[in-house]
C-alpha cells in the first residue's frame, strides 16, 4: 500500500478531537467503521458460537467505543476498549456515559506496545486498526509483524480473533497471521460487482490463537 496519514497518529488525534467536540455540541458518535452491519456479524458470530457472556474482549482500536457498547447491550459483561488515540478514548467515555454503560473499560494504549496488563483475553476484535498501521509511512511492515506478535502477547491460546478489514484480501490476512494462528471461518460481507468479477470489498475472518 502507498503509505497514507490514515496510518498516522495525529492524524487520527485530529479526527477524534473533531468527532470529540460533535459529540459535545449535538450527541453524535460518529462514524461506525464498515457500518452497523458488521458490528452485527460480529455479535451474530460471538452469539452463534455460544461464546460466554463473562468472557474477556479486548476491542483493538476502539474509536468511539460503540461497538462494546453494543456488545454490553447484548449482554457481555468483560469489554475492554483500548486506543492510542487519547481523544478516542474520551469519546468513547462520554459515549459509554451517556447508554449507561459503566462497566466497559476504556484505556489509552498503544497495541504495538501494550502494557502488562493488556493479557489473557478469550476474545479480540479489529475493525480496521489494522488496515490504518499498514498504512504508516514508518516501517509499515515491521509495524504489522509487531501487531501480530502483541496479538500473540493479548490473546490466550485458543483465544478468537475477528478481523475486519477493506485493504486485505483473504488470502493475505491468512499470510499476515500464519504464524501462531488458524482460521476458523470467514464471514459473509457486501460483495460488488465490477467488469464482470464479483469481489468483495470488505473481508471478515476469524482466527483462533494456537
Amino acid at each position: 500500500f502507498s503509505p497514507s496519514v490514515l496510518g498516522t497518529r495525529e492524524h487520527w488525534d485530529a479526527a477524534y478531537e473533531r468527532e470529540l467536540q460533535t459529540f459535545e455540541d449535538i450527541g453524535d458518535a460518529g462514524e461506525i467503521w464498515f457500518g452497523e452491519e458488521s458490528m452485527v456479524r460480529i455479535i451474530r458470530w460471538l452469539e452463534k458460537q455460544k461464546i460466554p457472556f463473562d468472557s474477556s474482549v479486548l476491542d483493538i482500536g476502539t474509536g468511539n467505543g460503540v461497538l462494546l457498547i453494543e456488545l454490553a447491550k447484548s449482554g457481555y459483561t468483560d469489554l475492554t476498549g483500548i486506543d492510542y488515540s487519547p481523544s478516542a478514548i474520551q469519546l468513547s467515555e462520554k459515549v459509554r456515559e451517556k447508554e449507561g454503560m459503566s462497566n466497559i473499560k476504556f484505556k489509552v494504549e498503544d497495541f504495538l506496545a501494550p502494557s502488562t496488563e493488556l493479557s489473557g483475553f478469550e476474545i479480540c476484535i479489529d475493525k480496521g486498526t489494522f488496515d490504518a498501521i499498514s498504512l504508516n509511512p514508518d516501517n509499515a511492515v515491521g509495524k504489522r509483524k509487531q501487531y501480530a506478535r502483541s496479538l500473540s502477547s493479548v490473546l490466550k491460546p485458543e483465544g478468537f480473533f475477528l478481523i475486519t478489514s477493506c485493504n486485505w484480501t483473504k488470502e493475505e490476512l491468512l499470510n499476515e497471521f500464519r504464524e501462531g494462528f488458524e482460521i476458523l471461518e470467514e464471514l459473509p460481507t457486501p460483495k460488488f460487482c465490477f467488469g464482470g468479477r464479483i469481489g468483495n470489498s470488505v473481508t471478515a475472518l476469524v482466527f483462533q490463537r494456537k
